[in-house]
């Protein structure tokens, strides 16, 4: 099928055509410069588009009857359970990965796999969307206390944060195990000579440093990823950023929420409240009926669209428990009582 060449026409042909090539610079460029103004229509694309390419979700879609051609507007959608990533191939296209990330799951428990086919929609996704809400990541210094991870070749945050670390690479960004004196020292050097840093962590291992160590880290990003492991008592969130801002004398500690089966992150720059980057939006389920909206400000189910995962699954029903805020903005209250313990999951009651 040739490509049209009227600009209107383009990107939904391109759609068809990107099964049998990798994606399209012009449809990339439609995801990455989405507004809140076309975002339901390109999300309406990209759903007909995995419909008719992902197998996994067309045979869900066939599961529940729907016909993709009956659904008009984004709450018709159906999200695809998060658990069927542990359990299938899920890809939408033709393309054969290029990595593989992997969730760190628990003892017993069955990872999530996220057959990446294009890297480059990832890089592109995770530095627009790190530029969206901190600016230029070459201003930085990355240290990044992520022992859980690191001891994993899998992880889509440990290839995350190497990836900024490359933008700039100064010779002082570093991951730390458990080498907590180095860590330490880095960051005495890094302060006396006025550089900006960028510290990001999983919770037990910040709260480990923060025993030994008291840094003055007023004018850092300090950032932690959620995630006890088991070595610590649970907190909520409020409580580990109250120990974290007095042993480090903060302002504020932010947040990530990312997870193995979505290439976008959401942030909470202050109180716990995440913010997503526009080609990232999020809707509340009603917990007693998936197919059911919740208004705001009411608790319920997490479901994500990610059109950066053009090409596995853009529409994913997470197993979190979440608040929509009158400005847009979402807040992690925990985790249905029947769902595995993520290893990315956030603090919770």
């Amino acid at each position: 099928m040739p490509i049209s060449t009227r600009k209107e026409d383009n990107f939904a042909l391109n759609l068809i055509d990107i099964n049998t090539m990798p994606l399209l610079t012009e449809v990339k460029d439609k995801i990455f410069s989405v507004t809140h103004n076309n975002f339901e229509t390109l999300a309406l694309e990209i759903f007909q588009y995995q419909a008719a390419q992902n197998p996994v979700y067309e045979q869900y879609l066939h599961f529940l009857g729907i016909n993709p051609k009956e659904v008009k507007k984004v709450v018709q959608i159906p999200f695809l359970p998060i658990e069927l990533f542990k359990s299938h191939r899920v890809i939408s296209g033709s393309g054969e990965p290029q990595t593989i990330f992997e969730s760190s799951g628990t003892t017993g428990t069955i990872p999530s796999r996220h057959f990446v086919t294009d890297l480059s929609i990832y890089n592109e996704s995770l530095l627009k969307g790190y530029t969206h809400f901190f600016g230029d990541p070459s201003q930085y210094t990355f240290l990044a206390l992520l022992p859980s991870y690191l001891e994993r070749q899998t992880s889509s945050l440990t290839y995350m944060m190497q990836y900024l670390m490359d933008i700039n690479p100064n010779g002082d960004n570093g991951f730390y195990l458990y080498d907590h004196d180095l860590l330490a020292s880095k960051m005495a050097q890094l302060i006396s000579e006025g550089r900006k840093i960028f510290f990001i962590g999983v919770s037990f291992a910040l709260l480990d440093f923060a025993d030994s160590y008291q840094p003055d880290l007023s004018n850092a990003i300090i950032m932690e990823t959620g995630g006890m492991k088991g070595r610590r008592k649970e907190l909520i969130r409020a409580e580990l950023h109250q120990v974290l801002k007095s042993a480090f004398n903060a302002h504020h500690i932010m947040s990530e929420y990312g997870m193995t089966e979505l290439l976008a992150q959401a942030y909470a720059r202050q109180d716990g409240l995440f913010e997503t980057p526009p080609w990232m939006k999020l809707m509340i389920r009603d917990p007693n009926d998936p197919f059911a909206w919740m208004p705001e400000g009411q608790t319920g189910g997490l479901n994500i669209i990610d059109l950066s995962n053009i090409n596995s699954c853009s529409f994913v029903a997470t197993q979190d428990i979440a608040r929509q805020t009158t400005d847009g903005r979402f807040e992690i209250m925990g985790r249905f009582d029947n769902s595995d313990l993520r290893g990315c999951s956030l603090m919770y009651e």
